[in-house]
């Protein structure tokens, strides 16, 4: 039976028609399953970025094209420019996979079940926190921290 209302229950029909619960064992498993998947995701979010972050701190290529065999273009800018090629497509297949990895997440969510609602949230807070909550904080920003927070000598 599809639910359309969030409930709470071992019993869950789960992304397929051949994948339901009935047991505590089946189930635990699920959730599991839910929490690394999540997990997972952000792991591979992290990784996009920083590859994102790698394209942006390269130098740019020399007229557009960093691959002519013009002679005019030194070989270490041809060097950068197929370097940031390959960054690129890595980039473009992680996203592809992160985002086939969401899909699945959103439809594991759509079950309306509570426990995966909250293995899913779980994941994805454990998962952020990991590999991505490193991402906000800067060096000055700890540097300004460390100067506000100093006591006071008299």
């Amino acid at each position: 039976m599809m639910h359309m209302t969030m409930y709470w229950s071992r019993s869950v029909t789960f992304l397929l028609d051949s994948w339901k619960t009935e047991s505590w064992q089946s189930y635990s498993l699920t959730l599991l399953f839910c929490f690394l998947l999540s997990f997972f995701h952000q792991r591979l979010e992290a990784q996009r970025f920083r590859l994102n972050s790698l394209k942006s701190t390269a130098p740019p290529s020399r007229g557009g094209s960093a691959i002519n065999s013009n002679a005019s273009t030194p070989l270490i800018y041809r060097k950068l420019g197929q370097t940031q090629r390959w960054i690129r497509i890595a980039s473009a297949v992680l996203f592809g996979i992160t985002s086939a990895i969401g899909y699945v997440i959103m439809l594991a969510i759509m079950s309306y079940n509570g426990g995966v609602f909250v293995a899913v949230v779980l994941g994805l807070s454990i998962g952020y926190f990991c590999f991505r909550s490193d991402d906000l904080v800067d060096d000055e920003d700890v540097q300004v921290l460390a100067e506000d927070t100093e006591p006071a000598h008299s």
